[in-house]
């Protein structure tokens, strides 16, 4: 058992998840209602690209089978061409990374602020209590003149 990042639950590593590769190219056909060779045609653009076996045979995850209706669904009903699908996919997918990565920032700087917001009450925590905060001395205009006393001579 390994433990994932996820609240330290221990995970099965045999857990199918939907990026695990588990589809035969004549499987994820059938699921996607493509026929084998435009699947192989989508790797081939760099559409739809799923894991391969040591003997260089295709495995798609449940993720892949999504991508592929999606790419059919943009092709036929919304009349896209390829590369203009292929540009869409890499924006999602570029967009989702910049998502990730702003999650990622916002936690950093919500710990950075909650660790600067410590440090600030630890230093007013050591402030001497004795001595009077100035903003509570009143002002005034008056002018005191200092001389000072005269040397005497000895």
């Amino acid at each position: 058992m390994e433990t994932s990042g996820l609240g330290g639950r221990s995970r099965n590593p045999y857990e199918l998840t939907d990026e695990s590769p588990v589809y035969v190219i004549s499987v994820a056909a059938q699921l996607s209602g493509l026929h084998p060779q435009t699947l192989r045609q989508y790797d081939r653009l760099g559409l739809v690209s799923p894991d391969r076996t040591a003997g260089r045979g295709r495995r798609y995850s449940a993720r892949d089978i999504q991508l592929l209706r999606q790419v059919q669904q943009l092709s036929q009903d919304e009349g896209i061409n390829l590369a203009g699908i292929k540009r869409i996919i890499e924006l999602e997918n570029q967009v989702a990374a910049l998502q990730e990565r702003v999650a990622e920032l916002q936690s950093a700087v919500e710990g950075a602020a909650a660790a600067m917001q410590q440090r600030e009450a630890a230093v007013h925590a050591s402030y001497r209590r004795d001595l009077v905060p100035y903003d509570q001395v009143r002002q005034t205009s008056a002018l005191v003149v200092w001389r000072p006393k005269p040397k005497r001579s000895e």
